[in-house]
């Protein structure tokens, strides 16, 4: 569960692929309204945040400038993962204003969007400030978009859960009926692959003493109360050998999470984060 900001190989792929879809379905053929301005003009442009946020999505505008025009340059007054201000200027463009007018739309779907997700991830971190807690994002992500929202759940503050299907094993109640039980889930999982993480989603505290039993990695206590949240807590650092790490999920509020935290669970689980985000409101406006 890397927390680093760093734009790996991976990503960075998945940044240009991204940025060239995104394009394709805004350009098409070509931004017939910009070819109304002189070609040779040249514009200073500069993108205004309009509500209290958390950055994050530069590399994305990057790349829809790249793609568009490597003509335009852009000045940047703040990282990822910086906090801003309604009526901060973000960064500035400059260069020939047809191209910054066609880039202008999905540079600013992107980084509205990815805001959102570190603005909304940092609200939840700040909730449980104060704990030993971390909170995880999920796979409820926009389809296509799944390593842009990951890395803004990391612009504020959050940790990755696994990226999806293939970096980690997360055992959920419909393999379990399929696998025929947990302990045959997690031993089937030893064997099919020895190095990965095993994690067990339970459903109350009975099947939590099965998964820690079968050796679980780590546990995600699905719904569950508070007071049941606070047992499973205790019979983890009383029976583990060595201790599982606990993630708790299911329902998770923004008004709850401090008490879920309080119970002594090592991780929070949060779909809204990529969910359920609102874009932050941006502007572009021409110098």
């Amino acid at each position: 569960m890397a927390n680093s900001k760093t734009i790996d190989d991976r990503l960075l792929s998945d940044v240009t692929e991204s940025v060239s879809r995104a394009l394709r379905e805004d350009v098409g053929d070509g931004d017939v309204t910009a070819a109304l301005v002189p070609d040779a003009q040249l514009a200073h442009a500069s993108i205004i945040s309009r509500d209290l946020m958390v950055l994050a999505g530069r590399p994305w505008v990057a790349e829809v400038c790249r793609q568009i025009d490597a003509n335009i340059a852009i000045d940047w007054h703040y990282d990822d993962g910086s906090e801003l201000d309604p009526g901060d200027t973000i960064c500035d463009w400059r260069g020939p204003a047809r191209s910054i007018l066609t880039a202008e739309r999905t540079a600013l779907n992107f980084l509205q969007l990815l805001s959102g997700t570190a603005t909304l991830t940092a609200a939840y971190v700040r909730a449980v400030h104060g704990t030993n807690c971390r909170i995880l994002d999920t796979r409820k992500t926009l389809p296509g978009l799944r390593h842009a929202q990951k890395y803004a759940v990391r612009c504020g503050g959050g940790v990755n859960h696994r990226m999806g299907l293939f970096d980690a094993i997360l055992i959920k109640e419909n393999h379990i009926r399929s696998a025929g039980g947990i302990d045959n889930a997690v031993t089937a999982a030893r064997t099919l692959q020895p190095d990965m993480p095993i994690e067990v989603e339970a459903e109350s505290l009975a099947e939590f003493r099965q998964a820690l039993a079968a050796g679980a990695d780590q546990i995600m206590l699905d719904n569950f109360a508070t007071a049941d949240m606070q047992e499973a807590v205790r019979i983890n650092r009383t029976d583990g050998e060595p201790p599982a790490k606990l993630e708790a999920s299911g329902g998770v509020r923004l008004d709850t999470i401090a008490a879920i935290a309080q119970t002594g669970v090592d991780y929070i689980s949060v779909g809204a984060l990529t969910k359920d985000v609102t874009a932050i409101d941006l502007s572009m406006r021409f110098r």
